[in-house]
């Protein structure tokens, strides 16, 4: 005797051995036992849920006679009489199965309707089964309309689909709807642990894990993969085998990979990616597997009681990188997992494509929970705690009309005060140049031209607070020559893309002639790149500073202020729209309404 695929030999014979679609059991199940029967049903699902096998079955249910011949309409066929064996064996005359793939003209749907007009030659009733009934032309549902809505008492419809959105609505409404779902990796893992028990063949928990997961919700795609794995491993499931079989990346480099990415470690990443372009891992199963692995971790931050599996060898494992990963940063890594895979077919080597999205997750890291082997550029100044922040505490002093434009002189800082850094005052050059300045007495027998940067323990700012209710605009003189500053760069396309976020977004806290201290409220706009080409970008535009980025609440940035102007102009077209006789007179005498959003400020040069 030939061998039978598992797919077939372990075909659902009736209702009762059906797996993972309860929803539709039931129904069929109760409106058999009522004899509430439907003239048409359409099962939709994706492939391999259970569409064809549910038609034979409620054609069975249908038909059979039971084992003394006696039978009626039952739930549950008897699968011995004649009507059952004919109908699981593929020839009983009253059940035709139609593929409209390959007959989907109005001559095929006619010659099957021409069959209609005769009664059931062994059965109780004839059943019409279309599969794939999508895939029939206009003219060939317009055909069947007629019989579909009004068929002879002794003859159904079964009519199924994986794209129910192509199937006209003429036709849907002249049937019952039952959508099979996927099933879950665990319904499939169980009922695979059961076929192969059947089978004699011993399997390992993991590698029945990996070909359920594989299987994506279709029961035929797991068994025919078990089919595959049972000669790939000469009789026998190991967990290893099926994975080089499925070409699955292992869940130690998922791991690795993720740990690396936690602790900011590049060079762990490039390893590993390596090592998966030596063994010939797949690409998308590396970030499918790393997306998957995300999920759980978000999971378990979310709700830590979904961290105590005993039965999953994974979960302490998941549970210790939820812990050394923030909730946020696990978001911003699993949405760029998803979004890495659709850019592995457009790079021209897809581990090369892998290793730039790994890194790309490592450049979007947070600064300040960067890893201790990646030094910062000579360029950006110290990180300041989070719970300090800088203050500048100036102080303004005469200078004689005749005194020499040199360097300021070094500065002393006052008795007490705590220790910071002192930085010479910078005066527009008008103000410098002028003969008569105003004259301001020191301040504490201190110079004027000196201002220290005191370090000044406050209270960290809440993150919370500050996402849910933003501080109010507060114009500074400050905000006013960086409003004008960035709004230069901008104009002349000097930075783009996050470097003009950056710009846009912060706040200039104070300024000297070396150094400039700007503040921004989200840590992923504080990248040294960033920060790098804002600083590059402000020397090409005669302002030799260097930067410094803190966090913490920002009241005056171009953004804010961009946005209060637009805003301002808003409700000034609005005032002109609603100020307008005309329209008081629409409004008065006909009722008229002006649809939200639809006034906009003219905006002209």
């Amino acid at each position: 005797m030939s061998y039978v695929v598992l797919a077939r030999k372990y075909r659902s014979r009736n209702f009762r051995e059906m797996v993972g679609q309860t929803h539709v059991v039931q129904a069929l199940t109760n409106a058999l036992t009522q004899q509430r029967l439907h003239h048409a049903y359409l099962f939709t699902g994706t492939r391999g849920v259970g569409k064809t096998t549910v038609s034979r079955i409620l054609a069975k249910a249908l038909n059979c006679q039971g084992p003394d011949g006696k039978g009626g309409i039952t739930a549950d066929p008897c699968g011995v009489c004649e009507a059952c064996v004919a109908i699981d064996s593929g020839r009983f005359v009253d059940y035709t199965e139609l593929d409209a793939a390959s007959n989907r003209g109005v001559d095929e749907v006619q010659s099957l309707l021409e069959q209609a007009v005769y009664k059931p030659v062994q059965g109780r009733f004839k059943v019409f089964m279309i599969d794939e009934v999508h895939m029939l032309t206009g003219h060939a549902f317009n055909a069947m309309l007629k019989t579909l809505e009004e068929p002879p008492e002794y003859l159904k419809f079964v009519l199924a689909t994986t794209d129910p959105q192509k199937v006209p609505v003429t036709v849907l409404s002249r049937c019952l709807q039952f959508n099979l779902r996927p099933m879950a990796p665990e319904t499939v893992q169980d009922h695979l642990a059961h076929v192969l028990q059947a089978e004699g063949v011993p399997a390992t928990p993991g590698a029945l894990r990996l070909l359920s997961r594989a299987a994506r919700g279709s029961m035929r795609d797991a068994l025919s993969l078990t089919d595959q794995a049972i000669a790939y491993g000469s009789g026998s499931l190991e967990e290893n085998a099926v994975r080089q079989m499925l070409g699955s990346v292992d869940s130690t480099h998922v791991f690795r990979l993720v740990d690396a990415l936690a602790r900011g470690d590049g060079k762990t990443v490039v390893e590993v990616s390596e090592a998966l372009r030596v063994q010939g891992l797949s690409a998308a199963s590396t970030l499918e597997e790393m997306s998957a692995v995300l999920q759980r971790m978000a999971v378990v931050q979310a709700v830590p009681a979904a961290a105590g599996d005993a039965n999953d060898p994974e979960a302490a494992e998941i549970a210790r990188l939820a812990a050394l990963m923030p909730a946020d940063e696990t978001q911003l890594l699993y949405s760029m997992c998803l979004h890495g895979r659709t850019e592995l077919g457009l790079a021209p080597d897809e581990y090369a494509a892998l290793t730039m999205v790994l890194l790309r997750l490592l450049a979007f890291k947070p600064q300040g929970q960067a890893a201790a082997s990646s030094p910062a550029p000579a360029s950006s100044a110290p990180v300041a705690r989070p719970a300090e922040k800088k203050t500048l505490i100036e102080a303004a002093a005469p200078v004689p009309a005749a005194a020499p434009l040199g360097p300021a002189p070094a500065a002393v800082p006052a008795v007490g005060a705590p220790p910071g850094r002192v930085l010479p005052v910078v005066e527009p050059p008008a103000v410098r140049a002028s003969p008569q300045r105003p004259t301001v007495a020191p301040v504490n027998g201190r110079p004027a031209s000196e201002v220290v940067g005191v370090p000044v323990r406050v209270q960290a700012e809440s993150r919370r607070d500050a996402a849910t209710a933003p501080p109010p605009l507060v114009p500074t003189e400050e905000g006013n020559f960086w409003h004008e500053t960035v709004s230069a760069l901008i104009a002349r396309e000097a930075v783009t893309a996050l470097v003009r976020e950056l710009a846009l977004q912060s706040q200039l806290v104070g300024r000297d002639e070396a150094d400039w201290m700007l503040r921004v409220e989200r840590e992923s706009l504080n990248q040294p790149a960033s920060r790098e080409r804002l600083q590059a970008a402000l020397h090409a535009a005669g302002h030799a500073v260097r930067l410094t980025v803190e966090v913490g609440a920002v009241t005056d940035s171009p953004a804010r202020r961009n946005a209060a102007a637009a805003a301002e102009r808003q409700r000034a077209a609005e005032e002109i729209i609603l100020g307008d006789p005309f329209v008081q007179d629409m409004m008065r005498d006909f009722g008229a309404k002006i649809v939200p959003g639809s006034i906009k400020p003219v905006i002209t040069n």
